[in-house]
C-alpha cells in the first residue's frame, strides 16, 4: 500500500510524523514523502528538515494521501501544481485525509466541497468559502475524507483509518506500540477549555507566527 505525505516548506513536523508513527506499521505499507521537488521542507520554525524522497508526479496513484498542514499552507492554497496533484491522487486513492492546515489544502482543490471538515481550530471558517461545512470535532470522516483538527488529532485520525484499513485490533495493537496514552498536564488542548488568556496568547502568537 503505497501511502504519499505531500511536505513543503513551513510544515508542521508532528502533522506529518503523527500519522507516518501509525501508518508506517501496517503490514505491507510503503510511506513517501513526496513534494512538488525532492529535498529537504523546513519546519515553521526552521529548526527541523523532512526530506521528500519523490516529486509528486513520481506517485500519481497512491491508494492513501495524508496532508499536514503549517503555515506553509496558505501560499499553496494557490499552487496549481500541488491543487492538481490532490485532484488527481484523490480520484484514484481509497483515502484522503489531512491534518490542522493541511484541510485548507483539501478545500482549496474542492476535495470538501460539500462535506462536513474540521481542522485548527483558528482556521475553521478559512474552509467556509471553499464549500466545506466546518465542524468542532477532533476527527470527521465523511465518505473516503477524513480530516483531523490541529497538530496532535493526526495521530487519532491515523488510528481511525489503519482501524478501517487492518481492522480495530491492529489498529489498537499499533496504539499500544507506540503507547499511545496520553495525560497531559493541563486541561488546555482545547479552546473550549482552555483559561480565557491562554486563548488569546495562542490567538496573538500566531499571529506574530504568520
Amino acid at each position: 500500500m503505497n501511502i504519499a505525505i505531500p511536505i513543503f516548506d513551513r510544515l508542521t513536523a508532528l502533522d506529518a510524523v503523527g500519522p507516518y508513527e501509525v501508518l508506517s506499521r501496517l503490514p505491507g505499507a510503503r510511506v513517501q514523502f513526496v513534494a512538488a521537488e525532492p529535498g529537504p521542507k523546513r519546519t515553521e520554525n526552521g529548526m527541523l528538515a523532512l526530506i521528500a524522497d519523490l516529486a509528486l508526479d513520481e506517485m500519481p496513484n497512491p491508494e492513501v494521501i495524508v496532508v499536514p498542514g503549517g503555515f506553509g499552507t496558505r501560499a499553496l492554497m494557490s499552487d496549481q501544481t500541488m491543487l492538481d496533484w490532490l485532484r488527481a491522487a484523490h480520484q484514484g486513492s481509497r483515502w484522503t485525509t489531512s491534518v490542522c492546515t493541511g484541510a485548507l489544502l483539501l478545500a482549496a482543490a474542492g476535495i470538501l466541497d460539500g462535506r462536513e471538515a474540521t481542522t485548527h481550530w483558528l482556521e475553521l471558517e478559512t474552509l467556509r468559502p471553499h464549500g466545506a461545512t466546518p465542524v468542532i470535532r477532533r476527527v470527521v470522516e465523511h465518505g473516503k475524507v477524513i480530516t483531523a483538527a490541529g497538530v496532535s488529532a493526526g495521530i487519532d485520525m491515523a488510528l481511525m483509518l489503519a482501524a478501517r484499513i487492518a481492522g480495530d485490533e491492529l489498529a489498537q495493537a499499533i496504539q499500544l506500540g507506540i503507547e499511545y496514552d496520553p495525560e497531559p498536564p493541563f486541561d488546555s488542548g482545547s479552546p473550549s477549555t482552555a483559561p480565557p488568556q491562554i486563548v488569546e496568547l495562542v490567538r496573538r502568537r500566531r499571529r506574530t507566527l504568520a
